[in-house]
């Protein structure tokens, strides 16, 4: 599952391959949306969530508000299941997915961090970072990433520092699944599943509040 960008993504992999997934794009309604669409892709696949050996959550970058929707469902469904749960980079999986709609590398994913800023991270390929991701402004990257295809919906948002802005716009889980499934066989760690802000909250503690304690 992922909550990072607008969408909100589920999906369930047998193993072998993806059997049933969901996704949504709605970047205000992400608490209200992730649990139907888990219990939308259990019955389109025709089981039960006690079948489930285990959990990958996309780790972001992203919002807080929204990221930390997933990363708690995913923490409790681990708990309640006692399965692990395994944490993805989102930008992996809007990659790994790229890739498999054809594009090759080297190329950039960018995705929208509101604050006219945008997540991004460098490919050589659809399964290779080739560094940590950042967030900045489009312009300040512009010149280090000119020539390169970048994916994700911060291209579209900013055609001007992005032109050559391919899809897919947001993450699916069913690429982080596949993506994740294919770590696992190789002997590869995934991530632990923390929130990967790169920035504080938008909400803040007014700067003037007083704390008024009991007398």
């Amino acid at each position: 599952m992922d909550t990072a960008t607008p969408a909100v993504t589920v999906a369930l992999h047998d193993g072998t391959s993806v059997i049933a997934s969901s996704g949504q794009v709605d970047a205000r309604r992400h608490g209200e949306l992730l649990l139907p669409a888990v219990d939308r892709v259990l019955a389109e696949a025709g089981t039960k969530i006690d079948a489930v050996t285990g959990v990958v959550v996309g780790v972001g970058p992203g919002p807080y508000t929204g990221l930390r929707v997933g990363l708690v469902t995913a923490a409790t469904f681990g708990s309640a299941l006692s399965v692990p749960v395994h944490g993805l980079c989102t930008l992996d999986g809007i990659a790994y997915a790229a890739g498999q709609d054809g594009l090759e590398g080297p190329f950039v994913v960018a995705t929208d961090a509101r604050r006219k800023e945008v997540y991004w991270a460098r490919y050589e390929d659809a399964r290779t970072r080739t560094g940590e991701p950042a967030v900045d402004r489009p312009a300040d990257i512009a010149q280090a990433v000119a020539g390169l295809p970048v994916v994700g919906a911060g291209a579209v948002l900013y055609p001007e520092s992005f032109p050559d802005a391919r899809g897919p716009e947001h993450v699916a889980a069913g690429a982080l699944a596949v993506l994740a499934a294919e770590r696992l066989a190789a002997g590869q760690e995934l991530l632990e599943p923390q929130p990967l802000y790169l920035r504080r909250p938008d909400a803040q503690v007014p700067k003037n509040y007083k704390v008024v304690t009991p007398k």
